[in-house]
């Protein structure tokens, strides 16, 4: 495996870029036969088989191994593969342990995990152990005691671990990175972000297809529902902090060269659930006589050691159109935008004291990535994004290189979680955050995002 590894490092074209799509015309000048990365999926579930996808269309990659305890995703995954034109990938799933047969293989080089989140820190720390260059979908983990297993089977293995954020990657959040680092702020102060989504039909169908109208859950549930909602059932935190934490991370240099000192949460009563579970089923329907724990807007506040704080707000049992509220706020100025709001103000240059529409600004400061790939990026999901993701994490599994977004990330962003739920229950007082980087953090560098390869 390791050789595979050096020779692709050795005989890729050096800033090779993407090989995603056929018709980007770019593939990395190897060998009349080269040896490809061979990748294995662990989870093929609606999220998962859309990584395969994207993996589907490179042609520095070979699917050789799938896993899903679902037969009838197993299905549809090897319809994908084939339509492609590739080969049936050997297949495991007899049971919730037979991934660990697929990491036993070992003509594969790197994993992609994409199961629901209970099983993601196990599922990663054994892909590390296996000598795997591990891509794991978010959040990375449930617990502290998790978040240091990340670390600690990074560090103690050598195996490298990308947490897969792809709103990292979005247009306009590269495009406002840009402008951080090129100074258009100023000296930065505060941000705020957050995921704030109707998730009710996500967490709540008829048991039969994903997204059919019903009350059903859990046992009765199908995709999501069947795992996801137990999760607000059980829980008052945010479970799901990294979409927009991730981006406002990299913009502060969080692990690298600044951290997350502390936080402090605090959540309203739920509602919602209940709400939509007599409203599609009726108040006599078995849900509707339980108490879901999780509040319905929580709400947390971050600390950062040189001195920035950031709001990030979860909302998703209620009415709310998609939004990560990003607020970028410096010295010399502030942008409000999202994809229904892009507006900025930036004093000495925006006239008087209102806003300006931002098209300008992100036209001057649209990141090299999306100047270079974005018309074909579009077919890759999630307008684009998907695209870029799955490209860094194939070309820094390649090299055998750290990924721009690492173990100590998936670390740091996923203890949200846990540490929302602590101070939620102690009514709102503070939690420290682990340095999970050991005092690393004041020498690290931060990873170069401007450029036009990955």
């Amino acid at each position: 495996m390791n050789h595979r590894r050096d020779f692709i490092k050795k005989t890729a074209l050096t800033g090779a870029g993407i090989a995603l799509l056929p018709n980007l015309g770019l593939a990395t000048n190897l060998t009349k036969d080269p040896q490809k990365l061979r990748v294995g999926v662990i989870g093929v579930g609606l999220r998962g088989t859309n990584h395969l996808d994207n993996l589907l269309k490179r042609n520095d990659v070979v699917v050789a191994a799938i896993c899903d305890i679902d037969p009838n995703r197993i299905d549809i995954a090897q319809d994908h593969i084939v339509k492609a034109g590739g080969k049936k990938a050997k297949v495991f799933g007899k049971n919730e342990q037979d991934y660990k047969n697929l990491l036993a293989l070992q003509d594969i080089d790197a994993v992609v995990i994409a199961t629901p989140w209970l099983w993601h820190t196990k599922m990663a720390v054994d892909s590390m152990k296996a000598g795997k260059y591990t891509g794991l979908e978010v959040s990375a983990a449930n617990t502290l005691e998790e978040c240091w297993d990340l670390v600690n089977t990074h560090e103690q293995t050598g195996s490298h671990l990308m947490i897969l954020e792809n709103v990292n990657y979005r247009r306009d959040v590269l495009a406002v990175l840009n402008m951080v680092k090129q100074n258009v702020f100023g000296e930065l102060l505060h941000f705020r972000c957050g995921y704030q989504h109707d998730l009710r039909g996500v967490k709540f169908n008829d048991g039969k297809t994903a997204y059919g109208k019903g009350a059903e859950f859990g046992a009765k549930g199908i995709s999501e529902s069947a795992w996801r909602t137990q999760h607000s059932l059980l829980r008052n935190a945010d479970v799901y902090p990294t979409h927009g934490l991730g981006p406002i991370a990299v913009m502060a240099d969080i692990n690298r060269g600044n951290r997350f000192l502390s936080l402090t949460s605090h959540a309203t009563k739920g509602v919602g659930l209940h709400k939509y579970i007599v409203e599609t089923a009726g108040e006599n329907h078995p849900n509707a006589k339980l108490k879901f724990k999780q509040g319905d807007i929580i709400t947390s506040t971050i600390e950062t050691s040189n001195g920035e704080t950031i709001i990030v707000t979860h909302n998703v049992n209620n009415p709310h159109p998609y939004s990560l509220g990003f607020k970028v706020q410096g010295a010399q100025g502030l942008t409000d935008f999202d994809y229904h709001t892009q507006r900025i103000h930036i004093e000495g240059v925006t006239e008087g004291h209102g806003w300006e529409n931002m098209d300008t600004w992100l036209e001057k400061y649209d990141h090299p990535l999306w100047k270079k790939f974005g018309n074909s990026a579009t077919e890759a999901g999630h307008g684009g994004i998907d695209f870029y993701v799955m490209n860094a994490f194939i070309e820094s599994a390649k090299e055998n290189i750290a990924p721009p977004m690492d173990a100590y990330d998936a670390a740091a962003w996923s203890a949200v979680t846990p540490l929302s739920e602590l101070s939620i229950e102690n009514n709102g007082e503070p939690q420290d955050f682990p340095d999970f980087t050991r005092g690393t953090w004041i020498k690290r560098k931060p990873y170069n995002w401007i450029k036009d390869t990955y």
